[in-house]
């Protein structure tokens, strides 16, 4: 995690992006976007730039747009990581923002979301995210399908336990999940026969390119469209 990877590119953070709002979901501040009154709810946990990243918002508008009430919740409560910061770096960083922490701060949010009414829930995690969905589908309590968008902190051991349905996106140049690590996370999914899985690898994108890629690239708006199709897909097979 402590790669170059996972702090490239950094997105342009703007509080007032996105079609939606924030409000507070389970104790957290959260940008939600879609119907309120929707029985189906994606929650979206962000890489470590955090929840006012506009490409992030703007997928989230997409899966609201797709009948789901979205909700991406600021789990680093109003500190997200700050590349220019010389005196914090990741590793500094980190050490105030645990992703199981994060694992435990999304229970209330989910939680809340059960309690207005949600009867099914899918969650995506992107980098730093993608380890506390990971811990939320090791048990069935909490999310119905996750899907992972290159992953950062996951390990092989962390699927043994897995137990819902989950799709991996990974890029074809990732240092934090390289494909050779993803189709070991692919063959261990493959022999558990009660959990659907689906990995697929990118090829000519790197970590981060689903929502930290630049909206004047044509091609890189096309590779991270394109895993957000295989996102939508996914979530509307497994959450209904």
């Amino acid at each position: 995690m402590a790669g170059s990877q996972c702090c490239a590119h950094p997105p342009t953070l703007n509080p007032s992006s996105g079609a939606g709002h924030v409000e507070k979901v389970g104790g957290l501040d959260s940008y939600v976007s879609g119907s309120p009154d929707s029985k189906l709810a994606i929650l979206l946990v962000s890489d470590v730039f955090g929840y006012e990243a506009p490409n992030l918002r703007k997928l989230a508008d997409k899966i609201a747009a797709a009948g789901f009430y979205a909700v991406v919740p600021d789990f680093f409560y109003g500190d997200p990581f700050a590349p220019d910061n010389a005196e914090r770096p990741i590793k500094v960083w980190l050490k105030d923002h645990d992703v199981h922490k994060g694992f435990e701060d999304a229970k209330p949010v989910i939680e809340a979301l059960n309690s207005k009414g949600v009867s099914a829930i899918g969650a995506v995690g992107f980098c730093w995210g993608a380890k506390v969905v990971v811990e939320l589908g090791k048990s069935s309590a909490f999310i119905k399908a996750a899907v992972l968008c290159h992953p950062s902190l996951v390990t092989v051991d962390d699927f043994k336990e897995f137990k819902v349905p989950i799709s991996i996106l990974g890029a074809e140049t990732d240092h934090m999940s390289p494909p050779a690590l993803l189709k070991q996370f692919e063959e261990l999914l493959a022999s558990k026969s009660e959990v659907d899985s689906f990995v697929k690898i990118f090829p000519k994108v790197a970590h981060g390119w689903t929502v930290r890629y630049d909206v004047e690239d044509e091609a890189a708006v096309k590779s991270a469209e394109e895993a957000h199709g295989n996102l939508l897909e996914w979530f509307a097979k497994y959450v209904k």
